[in-house]
């Protein structure tokens, strides 16, 4: 399989975009744009922590129901969730049932609240200059990145958890802090602000 790939379509897209349709649909009108708002970087950062250890996938194709069972990400429910809300996502067959992420998401929403600047903002502070031109192959990209090494840290150190360097790399990537889409792919990305 090459890196980039011709769809169906006939738009050239990353190749894991073409994998089946549900990627398709999120490479093209969601992977690597550029997403603001504190609620917004929450429900990513909290699906990129459920994904750990799981397919993407399995994820993207849950996230209907994780936003219903968390209140749309709304950082202020989430944070005011106590230990009933626990038991109803542990027994909720619509998400990821593991209680340690489950009580990583409602911490990390308390702490979330705690950032003067806010969370966007904060995650936003670690975005790197966009690089003068896409990378040719995923061979050209790391799991981790120095940027994304110090946000983990930042975020540890103001009580996030499941929040490590691949994770806020992979966070990095989804809402279009770093743009690593393959050249040729067709999806155009806003110029870098």
């Amino acid at each position: 399989m090459t890196d980039l790939v011709i769809g169906a379509d006939g738009l050239a897209r990353c190749a894991w975009g073409s994998s089946t349709p549900d990627y398709a649909v999120y490479h093209d009108t969601e992977w690597g744009r550029p997403l603001h708002g504190d609620d917004a970087l929450y429900e990513r950062m909290t699906l990129e922590a459920f994904q750990s250890g799981l397919s993407w996938l399995t994820i993207l194709r849950k996230r209907p129901a994780f936003r219903l069972a968390f209140d749309e990400f709304h950082l202020p429910t989430v944070a005011g969730y106590g230990d009933a809300d626990v038991t109803r996502l542990l027994a909720d067959a619509g998400i990821v049932r593991n209680r340690a992420k489950i009580e990583a998401a409602i911490a990390n929403a308390r702490a979330a609240l705690e950032l003067p600047e806010g969370l966007s903002a904060l995650l936003w502070s670690f975005a790197p200059e966009r690089r003068p031109a896409r990378p040719a192959s995923f061979a050209e990209l790391a799991p981790i990145s120095g940027e994304s090494t110090a946000m983990a840290k930042a975020l540890k150190k103001r009580g996030f958890r499941f929040v490590g360097p691949t994770t806020a790399y992979a966070l990095m990537q989804a809402t279009g802090m770093v743009d690593d889409h393959i050249v040729g792919c067709h999806v155009t990305l806003p110029p870098a602000t």
